[in-house]
This record gives C-alpha cells, structure tokens and sequence, in this order.
C-alpha cells in the first residue's frame, strides 16, 4: 500500500481549527477499537470530506469534532480548546452541527426552527429573540436561498429543504467549524443539487468558515470541497488535497472494491471499476 499523505502528523500550529494527535477511541464493554491512532488537523477554510464504509469511524470521529465524546487516548484541541480541559458545554455552543436525526418539532416554522439555532434548544425561548437575533434568522434563511419557507411548517418541507434550515439553525451561533453528518441522506436528484448549490455558495460566502461532511456518494461533494480524509477499521488511510486522495487506488483500498474516479467541472463521481477495463 501506497504511504500515507503528508497531513498526517502536521503540527497543528495556532491557527488549527481541529488538531488531532494519537487519538484512539476503545469501546470498554467489548474491549473493540473504533479508532486507532488518528491524526488530523483542519485549518479555517478547509472543507472536508470524511469517507469510509459503514463501521469505519466516521460518526465517533465526528462525534469527537463536536465535543461529544472524549478519546480513550491521544488529544483533541477543537478552536483552540482541548477536550478535558474545558467546559463542552460551551465549546458545543461555538460548533455547528447537523444530522438528519436531529430533534424537530414539525409544527414550527422554518423561522422558529433556526431561531432555536440561537438558544441551542429544541422548542423556542421566544423571550431571548430580540429584532437584531429576528432579522439574522430571515437573513441565514437567504443565505441558503429559502426565505419563502419562512412561515412553512417544518413538517411539510421537503428533505432538502429540511437540511437547508438545519444548515441555517447550525449558522446562527456563527460557528467557525460546521460539521454534517450524510446531510444528503435519502435526497433525490433535484434536492441533492440545490443542497450542493447551497453548501458551494456558503463557502464562497464565509472563507474563515471550516467543513466537515460525513458522505457514502462523491457525488454529494460540493466543488468547494478542499480535502479529503479516508477511514479504513478506524485508522486513518489517506489525508490530504482532494485531488491526491480522491483517486481510484485510494478508494478501491478504502472500500475493499475496484472504485474508478471522475471530476468534470469540480464534480466528483465514482462507480464499481469492472477488473480488466
């Protein structure tokens, strides 16, 4: 197997939004490692993408990153704060986090669903939302390019849409790290590319703003998309440039399967190589 990519034991340096080093995650009722030895940094700007097959790692990983969890071994420094040495509560406050499986009540509004962004609760405290928090709620629902769902019941919106004001929710805090975890879930076509559109014009909007995203399709990337980091049993197998690690040896490793790659136009896709082609 090919060696691993340079980020792997880069120093973190001040700037770091994520440093990872050493870090292994043991379940201690099975004695079974999830992680095993991961090192990474992410730098503000970066956005990544966070691949492997189902068991690989991922969701602790990400799980990490949001303050969740703490390592069995190895340190995490998220914004400059080290997981067991501060309050997560408060650390938890300053990272935006989305997955499909978040509580949401149906019957509140798309408005009243990121307002909630704001407190960090599931129902809204509508006494903390003066006018200025009001019109930043309006302004995130035009950023992702869904004012007119302002007044709709979360409950009716479509899954895309869903994802978009999760996306607005996670913004309200102005987080420095976004992480999302398969915000693509059970999207279809059309959905899935204005979700794309959507996170490609966040970037470009917020260039300080750091990325996450959990994804099984190449497809879901964004061309926004920097970086790439591969899991394979819970270690690390490549890090770096999506252009050197989104390659077909690199997944056909990562997923046990002959993978060929493609780009057009900042577009990933990947499909099953057939052997001999």
């Amino acid at each position: 197997m090919a060696e691993e990519t340079t980020t792997e034991r880069e120093p973190a340096g001040p700037a770091a939004v994520v440093a990872l080093s050493g870090v292994s995650v043991r379940r201690f009722t099975t004695d079974q490692v999830i992680l095993d030895g991961v090192d990474w940094t992410v730098r503000p700007g970066e956005h990544w993408a966070l691949l492997g097959a189902n068991g690989a790692g991922k969701t602790t990983l990400l799980r990490l990153l949001g303050a969740l969890m703490h390592p069995t071994t190895g340190t995490v420094e998220v914004l400059g704060a080290r997981l067991g040495r501060v309050d997560v509560r408060e650390l938890r406050a300053r990272i935006g986090h989305v997955t499909s499986a978040q509580r949401v009540p149906q019957d509140l509004d798309a408005r009243a669903v990121v307002l909630t962004g704001h407190t960090g609760t599931v129902q809204p405290l509508w006494r903390m939302y003066d006018e200025r928090v009001r019109r930043r709620a309006d302004e995130l629902l035009a950023e992702l390019d869904i004012k007119e769902l302002a007044e709709r019941p979360y409950g009716v919106c479509s899954g895309g849409q869903r994802a978009r004001v999760l996306i607005a929710r996670a913004l309200m805090a102005d987080p420095a790290l976004l992480l999302l975890d398969e915000p693509f879930n059970a999207l279809d076509l059309p959905s899935r590319e204005d979700l794309v559109e959507a996170m490609h014009r966040l970037a470009q909007g917020r260039p300080r703003l750091s990325t996450v995203t959990v994804t099984h399709h190449l497809e879901e990337l964004s061309p926004a998309v920097s970086h790439a980091l591969l899991l394979r049993e819970g270690r690390v197998l490549a890090g770096g440039a999506v252009r050197e690690v989104l390659t077909g040896p690199w997944l056909t490793a990562c997923f046990g399967r002959p993978i060929a790659v493609n780009r057009h136009e900042g577009r990933w896709w990947a499909y099953s190589a057939r052997p001999g082609a």
